[in-house]
């Protein structure tokens, strides 16, 4: 197959692009590299500051678009897939759509179905806009509602999903959102990790337990970063014999898997059910993850088996306890461990997730 991959959320498109090519299959990546984060493309459409900025990306894109042509599939990480205002992307998109076989749209984060859903529906007993039946009312959760509803990107968002030929969940939280509405062209698909061959866990656990948080700029209170790095902070401050704590702050890829390297521990997403991208990568490294690990994140990929994830809840106190249960008892650290490498390299590793991709794929080549 040729595939076009239009965008960047924290390397899936680029690990998936990998797995793909294992397969096969021809595929181009046409993205900013996720911003700051710098990620791998074949073709760069990032976007320099200010309103010049701007006309030169609308100028590059439609420079390219005789080359995002007669493609077998071409998927979009969202529906904002260039770094422009909603209104514009609607003339691109249907030229994608005249000129290429199917599209497909990625459920990999922020859009008005996420935004729409936590915010009225309220599936999940917690979200980024959710606690309960109580909204989040933090600036980031405020400006995300006024930006996706009753906008352009809402209407963009809408006709997108009402017109492409399929949708593709990469989260257990993003499937909640989209399958309800569009069950027949819906699909739930883990996302793609490298994993590592050689990732091993040492036989006994050594003092201190390095703990890693990675900040994203501007981003902290919206996914819980400020309450993790406090609760972190008071443990490495309650035992600073025994916990080492490392931050990276808004930093490129390469970097944050550098300094996450030989981390025991990494605190990520408070109000995910799922661990995403980034702790998954982690895990891989044998590094424990606490975050998201509710019941729901297990069940979908059908693992009875390993719990390797340390779940909490949306609070300080959760989080507090969870770290000081470790910290006390680190015994339990090398088997979580071995039970996190383990449970990517058997659901997350790139090419059978690109397997499944193809998979899905073909599908929808045959309703031609």
């Amino acid at each position: 197959m040729k595939i076009l991959l239009l965008g960047e959320y924290s390397n899936v498109h680029w690990t998936l692009a990998e797995g793909l090519r294992t397969l096969g299959h021809e595929v181009t990546v046409v993205s900013n590299g996720d911003f700051w984060k710098n990620y791998p493309r074949d073709i760069d459409v990032s976007r320099k500051d200010g309103k010049i900025g701007g006309i030169s990306l609308l100028i590059r894109v439609y420079s390219l678009l005789c080359k995002f042509r007669n493609y077998d599939i071409v998927q979009l990480i969202n529906p904002l897939f260039f770094e422009f205002k909603a209104e514009r992307h609607f003339r691109i998109y249907k030229y994608l759509r005249k000129h290429n076989r199917k599209i497909v749209l990625g459920a990999f984060g922020m859009d008005y179905y996420w935004v729409h859903t936590c915010s009225t529906e309220m599936p999940l007993r917690y979200s980024d806009f959710n606690i309960g039946s109580t909204l989040r009312t933090n600036k980031d959760a405020l400006k995300e509602r006024k930006d996706w509803l009753n906008t352009p990107k809402e209407a963009l968002n809408r006709y997108i999903a009402e017109d492409c030929n399929g949708i593709v969940a990469g989260l257990y939280e993003y499937w909640v959102c989209y399958h309800p509405r569009f069950k027949e062209k819906t699909t739930f698909i883990p996302y793609p990790i490298k994993t590592k061959p050689d990732a091993a866990v040492c036989s006994k656990a050594e003092l201190p337990i390095k703990i890693f948080v990675g900040i994203s700029k501007s981003r902290s209170e919206y996914k819980g970063t400020d309450i993790m790095l406090k609760a972190a902070q008071d443990i490495e401050n309650e035992y600073p014999t025994k916990v080492e704590l490392k931050i990276a702050n808004g930093i490129p890829f390469s970097e944050y898997v550098e300094m996450m390297e030989g981390s025991d521990l990494i605190l990520d997403q408070l109000y995910s059910y799922t661990p995403s991208m980034n702790p998954l990568e982690a895990m891989s490294r044998g590094i424990v993850c606490i975050g998201g690990g509710e019941p729901e994140n297990y069940e979908i990929i059908g693992e009875k088996r390993l719990r390797p994830i340390v779940n909490v809840e949306p609070t300080y106190e959760s989080c507090y306890k969870e770290l000081k249960k470790i910290v006390e008892n680190p015994s339990q650290i090398q088997r979580l461990k071995a039970e996190s490498i383990e449970y990517v390299q058997k659901h997350h590793n790139y090419i059978k997730v690109a397997k499944e991709y193809e998979a899905f794929y073909k599908q929808l080549l045959k309703q031609d």
